[in-house]
């Protein structure tokens, strides 16, 4: 799911790549195949890549940009790997690629924010997500939240985390958050991404 080079997605672009580092958090979903009819219960061939991603593609999935200060330095990164976790204690989830380039810094943060993109903020999804660039640069904008964390402007909301736990998980890296602070900035509608394009939600 590659909106730019380290978005992962769906149809033709993978959908385990929409977040950074070609497989970072926008498509880092998981699953376990069993052969129903095997004997004893034993494990299936995993399926094949490509058949993988497009299954993963049909599955429309919300946009986050995950913010960090280690070391002074800001960093972020885009996925769609973000999920809840658990309400007593607050915990929330996302996946990073192994191969992430952001992540060697990320993990250095003893905390971090989670940005929920509303649905006219493609390009800063696009920009977290690309190679190369400084993702903190104008046009970006945002302020320090607690800690120093940055908090992008015009959200829909904010989830200020500490460093639960992290663990390896196949090829990607997961992430609990323990959620210390939240602010939701309005109920406009979220940023979506779907079978490799960004879209919104529309009410039937």
């Amino acid at each position: 799911m590659t909106v730019a080079p380290e978005i992962p997605g769906g149809g033709g672009r993978s959908r385990l790549r929409l977040v950074e580092g070609g497989a970072d958090g926008v498509g880092a979903r998981r699953a376990v195949v069993r052969d129903a009819g095997g004997k004893g219960g034993e494990a299936a061939e995993g399926v094949g890549g490509d058949e993988f991603r497009r299954a993963l593609a049909a599955h429309a999935a919300g946009v986050v940009v995950v913010t960090a200060l280690p070391e002074g330095e800001p960093v972020g990164m885009t996925a769609t790997s973000f999920s809840s976790v658990s309400l007593s204690p607050p915990l929330v989830s996302f996946y990073v690629a192994r191969t992430s380039t952001t992540w060697p810094r990320l993990r250095l943060a003893a905390g971090f924010a989670v940005n929920v993109l509303a649905s006219h903020q493609a390009e800063v999804a696009a920009r977290f997500a690309a190679k190369g660039v400084d993702r903190f640069a104008h046009p970006t904008r945002w302020t320090e939240g607690p800690d120093g964390v940055p908090l992008l402007d015009d959200v829909s909301a904010h989830l200020v985390c500490r460093t639960h736990h992290t663990a390896e998980v196949g090829d990607h890296i997961l992430v609990l958050g323990l959620v210390t602070a939240t602010s939701v900035e309005g109920a406009g509608r979220p940023l979506l991404y779907h079978q490799g394009r960004f879209g919104r939600f529309l009410e039937h």
